[in-house]
């Protein structure tokens, strides 16, 4: 009779150890994200190589618009002469990976990736690269204005003193596969899936 309850209790068990199982897995998968959820935050692969200097490419990742600007070397030299309007001008809030902590912002300089986004409300800033602007001022060095809150970055994405904005533009994680790719998601040596 005993032999007969310790079978009983083993095979109850484990029935119910099966049907545990049965019932976890479904349910732990169906925590993952879908394809779809994956896709949307996987890294994105752009071929910079027709880019032509002075003008930006907008690209989307994670659904949110990302800026390339390959800047000319006037752009590049403007960069160390407006340091005093500046916020943040050394970019000591981490508004970028540490690896684009520099004047530029950038892994390579001529090129600039920014997500699209005024860090004010949450608008998209328009491209006014022509120094003193009639509009903008003569102080104007060039850079990416936010019409909606009157918000003012130059061309490394840095934001102005005395506007609304309270941060730098976003530098996404990035790195290039070559001189005329660059994947936007995934930082140097991270995963690209």
């Amino acid at each position: 009779m005993d032999s007969r309850r310790k079978f009983l209790t083993v095979a109850t068990t484990a029935v119910g150890g099966v049907g545990l199982a049965a019932t976890a897995i479904p349910f732990i998968e169906s925590m993952a994200p879908s394809e779809r959820a994956r896709a949307a935050g996987a890294p994105v692969e752009v071929d910079i190589g027709g880019i032509a200097p002075g003008t930006l490419l907008t690209v989307e990742w994670r659904g949110r618009p990302v800026w390339i600007l390959h800047r000319t070397d006037e752009m590049l030299a403007s960069l160390s002469s407006h340091d005093a309007m500046l916020a943040d001008p050394a970019s000591r809030t981490d508004q970028q990976p540490p690896y684009a902590a520099n004047r530029w912002r950038a892994v390579k300089p001529p090129y600039l990736i920014l997500v699209a986004i005024c860090t004010h409300l949450g608008c998209i800033p328009s491209f006014r690269p022509q120094p003193a602007s009639p509009d903008l001022g003569p102080d104007w060095p060039g850079g990416f204005y936010c019409p909606c809150h009157g918000s003012r970055f130059d061309l490394a994405g840095r934001v102005f003193r005395n506007v609304p904005a309270p941060r730098n533009l976003e530098v996404p994680p990035h790195s290039y596969l070559s001189d005329t790719r660059v994947v936007i998601g995934a930082g140097p040596g991270e995963a690209r899936t």
